[in-house]
């Protein structure tokens, strides 16, 4: 089992599959990623000789920023937004949909679990 960048590549996976088990390369990346390395993609993980995985490691770490590093940015971005007080960091403090999406129905995700709101009562006379 191969483990670059902090992550424990699947054994039976072919390498390119294997890669976008890294946060932050996807298949295209991961596809760049060989051919920068000189790779053939259908390769194994567990195929993979020891130049093969320093030569990936080399690639991901000269160009691609992944894992920890990314996950902090994206997180200081998102801070960054709530701090400017940008109509986004509003809806990211709030926990509502960020881009633009319906909230009347649907949002359940970012909205939580649904919390009933009872009806006025009638007035009796």
């Amino acid at each position: 089992m191969a483990r670059i960048a902090g992550v424990d590549l699947p054994s039976n996976k072919r390498i390119v599959i294997g890669l976008t088990y890294i946060f932050g390369i996807g298949k295209t990346s991961s596809q760049n990623i060989l051919k920068k390395a000189g790779i053939d993609e259908s390769i194994r993980v567990k195929d993979l000789s020891d130049e093969h995985e320093a030569a990936i490691r080399r690639v991901i770490e000269e160009s691609y920023q992944v894992e920890g590093d990314l996950r902090s940015e994206v997180n200081l971005n998102i801070k960054r937004l709530m701090d400017v007080g940008c109509y986004r960091g509003f809806r990211h403090r709030r926990g509502l949909p960020v881009n633009g999406q319906r909230t009347r129905t649907n949002a359940r995700t970012r909205k939580g679990v649904k919390k009933t709101v009872a009806n006025k009562k009638k007035a009796t006379k």
